[in-house]
């Protein structure tokens, strides 16, 4: 028997003994319980929610902002049981998810822009969030902003977020609730978490929630270890005008023999079995993070609120990479390298500011001023192999660990600080309503300064023309700018809304590159570079965008129309000049469709368009040519049936479509599309008369092999892909008190 044959007989062992353990609960729901399986099963329906929050306007109903926004709720995650804050977002239909350029980090290509891992929010403050990967257990809320949200949010410190945001809110006491789950992923994956809520006090005004989860085992990659021990913890006071929160979080992750991006050449190799692993055992990323945030919220009337949050993280990462690069796309011939790269976070944020609100001469006013300010250190090293050994992408081969010092920067047991950055902001805005707060109109500015301050890994040699020591700041940049918002919502009738925006996306500039001499060494030309070194100022994207919202009660639907315009930067080869001289213009349109429009049936889909193009390009080489990875066509339905005839039961399937997409800016390479299908159920029983919840799903049913993504934010570094999951069996069981 093959093992993958093995691997679905224990899966479906599991979901058929979770349902004949549920078996009596039919009896018992007749011997008078159905309020409590019908409590139950609303509370465990996966659902989304049109609205959320929207940076410096708070949180928002979706028709009352004039941008696309949604949140995913907290049953989406124990129901689905994902690994990553990627397979939560696997469920919109306006993203999809690649990893970043060497490492196991997820980025989310949102209107056909990166937003990387360490640029998601915590609870509206950036630089919190862990880096690299999130467990998703400990969130109770998964927020998405569609577009550019220089505005809202402030500029992202890692420089990405020019297509959309994202945006965690932690667990907290919404209700009193003691909840434990157990749980199977196949291979040989295991998993228990343990959440507990109440509130207390005169009048509830305290609430407290802590959860815990531990998960450990192999996957349904060959060999790819997992594990994730996080603990989160929120204690909450909401009473007369004061509304306090503590959230503190450890979050400890480890991945071994982790499959990472395929480089290629000039062709794409056919896709491998889709649990082939062809990383190396030695292969391994173990990150540990405490993170958490403070607020505070005062009414000083029913027309003025005063807010201050703050939020710190500490994180430490140990990463080993084993990447492979294809030399031969026929035979799957391919060399493999490694490298070993510690490194710490010390970040800081916080933010203040006043809402008010007026009303006179039948206009109001919503008028938000504040400030915000992000601070990161990032301590790290490296530690390249430069030998390298030979593998094969179809067959691999286990080769030795790389011998260390190879090529080593900094200092591997005690990392230093490489780069700071300090990103603040001042911002204000108005709403104007009109017509009864049916016609609204938003303008506003934010002015934004952007410090970075980089140091050597080592001291200087003899090719360097200035002398320095590892340790020392060698460049430098503090530059501001003002970006601004302008938005209108009309609601003509119930309903109904409408929207408009004109708003932009803000990073750091890059900085110019070096020139060289014959010798291919620092210092002059033959391919002078007039500003060689120097830092351009902050890079500003222009977003347009119309779109409508319609709201029936038991359903939600949107229609986005948007234009991303982000400068691109390269020398000129006329004038010899680093300059932001291309653009990349993405144009698109995003549908989405979500509730539940008749008794028992749920959805949650959309499909999106997108054409991607560059622009202005260097030298006109790859000019009107398909951004690299940026799919045409994205498509999702997920479905949720709860069965009339036996109501306990919920049948639940996933169709995830994602369309053609450029492999190179040359457009000489392109991934087919793809589509992925999910089906699972879900029951209620009953243990007395306490209700037990058995889930049971597989991802990826028909085990397709696929190019899942081509997108790379360092596309100087050539094409490379990412394949998607094998066939993955998931089982678990909750009861909850």
């Amino acid at each position: 028997m093959s093992s993958l044959s093995l691997r679905g007989m224990i899966g479906l062992t599991a979901g058929a003994s979770m349902l004949a353990i549920a078996a009596p609960a039919i009896a018992q729901n007749a011997a008078g319980s159905d309020d409590i399986v019908v409590t139950a099963q609303r509370n465990n329906q996966t659902k989304v929610t049109a609205g959320g929050n929207v940076g410096v306007f708070g949180t928002k109903a979706a028709e009352d902002i004039p941008f696309n926004i949604r949140s995913y709720n907290e049953a989406l995650i124990l129901n689905q049981q994902p690994d990553s804050l990627g397979e939560v977002l696997e469920n919109d239909p306006t993203i999809r998810t690649a990893l970043g350029f060497g490492i196991a980090g997820e980025v989310f290509v949102i209107r056909g822009f990166d937003l990387s891992s360490d640029d998601v929010g915590f609870d509206g403050l950036y630089g919190i969030t862990p880096r690299q990967l999130v467990a998703p257990e400990l969130f109770s809320s998964v927020e998405v902003i569609n577009g550019a949200s220089a505005f809202l949010n402030g500029a992202a410190p890692g420089g990405s977020g020019t297509g959309g945001s994202v945006n965690l809110i932690a667990k907290k006491a919404e209700r009193d609730m003691a909840r434990a789950t157990l749980g199977y992923t196949s291979d040989a994956h295991l998993s228990g978490a343990v959440d507990v809520a109440r509130r207390f006090g005169a009048g509830d005004e305290w609430g407290f929630r802590i959860n815990a989860s531990a998960r450990r085992g192999d996957i349904a990659v060959n060999d790819e270890f997992h594990s994730s021990y996080v603990l989160g913890a929120t204690l909450d006071y909401d009473s007369g005008p004061l509304r306090a929160a503590l959230n503190l979080n450890y979050q400890r992750l480890n991945q071994t023999y982790w499959r990472g991006q395929v480089s290629i050449g000039a062709a794409i190799p056919r896709v491998p079995d889709a649990d082939t692993n062809y990383s190396q055992p030695w292969s391994q990323i173990l990150t540990k993070d405490f993170f958490g945030t403070f607020s505070l919220e005062y009414d000083l009337s029913d027309a003025a609120m005063l807010y201050a949050k703050v939020g710190a993280r500490d994180g430490r990462e140990d990463q080993t990479t084993a990447g492979i690069t294809v030399t031969d796309p026929v035979t799957g011939a391919a060399t493999g390298s490694g490298s070993y790269v510690p490194r710490e976070d010390n970040n800081e944020a916080a933010t203040a500011g006043i809402r008010i609100k007026l009303a006179g001469g039948g206009v109001s006013h919503e008028i938000n001023a504040g400030v915000a300010v992000n601070w990161q250190v990032n301590r790290n090293a490296y530690d390249f192999d430069l030998v390298g050994y030979a593998t094969n992408l179809y067959d691999p081969v286990v080769a030795p660990r790389p011998a260390p010092n190879q090529f080593v920067g900094g200092d591997l047991d005690n990392v230093f600080p490489i780069a700071r950055s300090r990103l603040s902001s001042v911002f204000v805005s108005n709403t104007l309503g009109l017509w009864d707060d049916r016609i609204l109109i938003t303008g506003g500015l934010r002015l934004q300064e952007i410090k970075t301050k980089g140091y050597a890994y080592n001291d200087s040699t003899i090719f360097d023309p200035v002398s320095f020591n590892a340790g020392d700041q060698t460049s430098g940049y503090k530059e501001s700018a003002v970006t601004p918002v302008l938005g209108l919502v009309v609601k003509p009738v119930s309903g109904v809304s409408l929207y408009a925006n004109r708003i932009e996306g803000l990073v750091a500039g890059s900085s110019a590159p070096p020139t060289y001499d014959d010798d291919g060494l620092p210092g002059t030309a033959p391919l002078p570079v007039v500003n060689g070194g120097a830092a351009l100022p902050p890079v500003r994207s222009k977003q347009y965008e119309v779109g409508g919202k319609l709201n029936f009660g038991r359903f939600n639907a949107g229609l986005a129309l948007f234009q991303i315009d982000k400068p691109n930067s390269f020398v000129d080869p006329a004038t010899l000049i680093y300059g932001n001289y291309g653009t990349q213009r993405n144009r698109g349109i995003e549908i989405t469709l979500d509730g539940e429009p008749v008794d028992g049936l749920r959805i949650i889909s959309g499909l999106t368009f997108n054409d991607a193009k560059l622009r202005r390009t260097e030298g006109g080489l790859n000019e009107g040519n398909d951004a690299v990875g940026v799919p045409d066509v994205l498509a999702n339905a997920n479905v949720e049936w709860d069965l009339p005839f036996l109501p306990a039961l919920t049948l639940v399937g996933r169709v995830v479509y994602t369309g053609k997409q450029a492999a190179d800016a040359a457009n000489t390479l392109e991934l087919n599309d793809w589509t992925r299908f999910d089906l699972g159920a879900r029951y209620v029983a009953l243990v007395g008369d306490t209700p037990l919840t058995l889930r049971f799903n597989v991802d990826n049913v028909a085990n397709k092999r696929y190019w899942a993504s081509a997108y790379n934010a360092f596309s100087a570094f050539g094409s490379r892909l990412l394949q998607g999951g094998p066939r993955t069996f998931k089982a678990s069981a909750s009861i909850e008190f």
